[in-house]
């Protein structure tokens, strides 16, 4: 037991800058208007993996006694592998930023730093200050926006966790559960990336935010009121169709909103940390006497998404009641004694947030 929790301990630690770190990555690289999809596409990949595991994990558990180990092992094993090499090959093939990128040609880079001028900040040369760090934490918005990822990362996380124990607790097998993962991922990864680009093409986040969670939320009623095979597992595959699409763009909405580098970057992990103790507490609920409804978890995952409507809906009206303070002018005086070139992060007047 030692040994599991500090071998946890550590694949949690090196894993914990990944989605931050991403997420900051592509706003170095994306202008405003076109990194919602691209995280949204990185994130995506989340279910198909979770679709494929399933089948992944269904063939390999068959390899049980191969070496003298359980199939189980061979799964952390041969998965494990796979990630360590897509690292290896990712250390060659991602390039930090445009400045930095060696198969850009000078004019390839010139014209990304056009593009990324006119939405963001990404080409300016921002040192990093303890005081852009401070002012991630001291925003209410950056808080809101973790509450919006901890109130969905409870029901995503248990989902992702526990899906094969409450279908098997429908009354299939273990093998049999174990494949019917793959149709609510699937579902889930076709939805993620159509409400991406649904959002970006109409510039609205926070409402399918809430659409995608009213889903999730039919999906969970299902659930707790029905005990028929098919009938609760449809029910699996509306809350992983409602889940997915909605963390995609919680998670980047703070890319697309913060700016100043350091303190978007701070709002990133901060974002993440925040939701992260959704997750902490979400693998407490689902225990395996408590089937077929599981009570307790669904009940937990039903009210986190409801809370999550109303988190989102207050940053709704909090960022737009401060666009319109700004078009109406009453920000400008942020503008005395500042030079034109001179950036003030969101902050600035000129900047409007992505509603």
């Amino acid at each position: 037991m030692a040994g599991f929790f500090a071998a946890r301990f550590v694949l949690g630690m090196t894993e914990s800058g990944l989605f931050p770190g991403v997420v900051f990555y592509l706003s170095m690289w994306y202008r405003r208007e076109e990194q919602h999809y691209r995280i949204s596409l990185f994130f995506s990949a989340a279910s198909l993996a979770g679709a494929f595991g399933g089948i992944l994990a269904w063939g390999i558990a068959h390899m049980n006694g191969v070496g003298n180990l359980g199939g189980w092992r061979w799964i952390f094993i041969l998965e494990g592998m796979l990630t360590v090499l897509v690292s290896v090959a990712a250390y060659f093939f991602i390039h930090n930023y445009p400045s930095t990128a060696t198969f850009l040609t000078e004019g390839e880079r010139q014209r990304i730093y056009d593009r990324l001028k006119a939405s963001n900040d990404a080409t300016r040369d921002e040192a990093f200050s303890w005081k852009n760090v401070k002012g991630a934490l001291a925003d209410p918005k950056v808080l809101l926006y973790g509450l919006g990822f901890h109130t969905m990362s409870l029901p995503l996380y248990t989902l992702s966790l526990f899906l094969p124990t409450i279908i098997k607790a429908l009354g299939y097998t273990a093998a049999q559960a174990q494949l019917l993962t793959v149709p609510p991922y699937s579902v889930a990864f076709v939805m993620t990336l159509t409400v991406a680009i649904a959002s970006e093409k109409t510039k609205i986040r926070a409402p399918f935010i809430m659409g995608t969670s009213a889903l999730a939320v039919i999906g969970y009623i299902v659930l707790l009121t029905n005990t028929k095979p098919g009938v609760a597992y449809f029910g699996t595959i509306l809350a992983a169709a409602g889940i997915y699409p909605s963390v995609a763009i919680v998670l980047s909405w703070p890319a697309n909103n913060v700016s100043g580098q350091t303190k978007r970057a701070t709002a990133n992990a901060l974002q993440i940390s925040i939701g992260n103790l959704g997750a902490v507490l979400g693998t407490q609920l689902y225990r395996s006497t408590d089937g077929p409804r599981f009570f307790l978890g669904h009940s937990f995952a039903l009210g986190y998404l409801c809370m999550n409507t109303i988190v989102v809906g207050t940053l709704w009206a909090v960022l737009r009641a401060e666009n319109a303070r700004r078009d109406k002018g009453e920000r400008n005086h942020r503008l005395d004694g500042v030079a034109e070139d001179e950036w003030l992060g969101d902050d600035d007047p000129r900047w409007r947030f992505q509603t």
